[in-house]
């Protein structure tokens, strides 16, 4: 994913008088009737409703996030100028009724993830411009383990990065009903099935092989 910061936080940047803030946005399913939900958090207290720059169409929307402080980790996101399929992971604490909502009440595998950063400025604690993507994918793995009496159980989810889409291989087949699932007139390949087995005849006719005469012009009649 292209890095491309606004004039306004590059100027922060430079002028040094901002911190940082993650926010995390996932789209699961209900498990019963398969519709998306959507959960939003971000590294901060109490609900914030921020503009975010969606990875997807580009657009500024807003998005309302729940604090989570220390309940989310996320591991480092690297920083590749090629298409390396990025894979990161994401801690959840269970503690929290909302998370742990989250993760056992909704369909959480092959959900999307989209975390961004948030620049404020140090004086006003405001965030400069909206938050900019850092990473989006899907999750692959969201293991939920039951931790013992006492002890805090967390989740961790596998995310891979969408980069990952391009080293997909096409399961559409070149065949006949294929091609007309996109056009019920289009015969192009009407003879995918049979065309290996047709015989070429270059430089003569095509017909039965006349053994007699293929003899007589080798010699071996006289």
């Amino acid at each position: 994913m292209t890095l491309s910061l606004s004039a306004e936080n590059f100027a922060a940047l430079q002028a040094r008088r901002l911190y940082k803030r993650d926010f995390i946005w996932f789209v699961v399913r209900d498990r019963s009737t398969g519709n998306p939900v959507t959960d939003g958090y971000w590294s901060d207290v109490g609900n914030l409703d921020a503009q975010v720059i969606d990875p997807d169409s580009g657009a500024t929307v807003t998005r309302t996030f729940a604090g989570a402080g220390g309940l989310i980790s996320i591991s480092d996101i690297p920083r590749v100028s090629n298409l390396t399929v990025q894979t990161i992971t994401v801690k959840l604490a269970q503690v929290a009724d909302r998370v742990n909502n989250l993760v056992r009440g909704y369909d959480c595998k092959q959900g999307k993830v989209q975390i961004f950063c948030g620049l404020f400025n140090l004086d006003t604690h405001n965030m400069i411009a909206p938050a900019f993507p850092r990473f989006a994918g899907t999750i692959d793995q969201a293991p939920i383990t039951t931790p013992p009496a006492g002890q805090t159980g967390d989740v961790t989810l596998t995310c891979t990065g969408n980069t990952a889409e391009l080293t997909r291989s096409n399961p559409d087949t070149r065949s006949d009903a294929s091609q007309r699932l996109r056009s019920a007139t289009d015969n192009f390949y009407q003879d995918t099935a049979v065309v290996s087995e047709w015989q070429q005849y270059w430089g003569k006719q095509s017909g039965p092989i006349d053994l007699v005469s293929i003899a007589k012009s080798a010699g071996f009649f006289r």
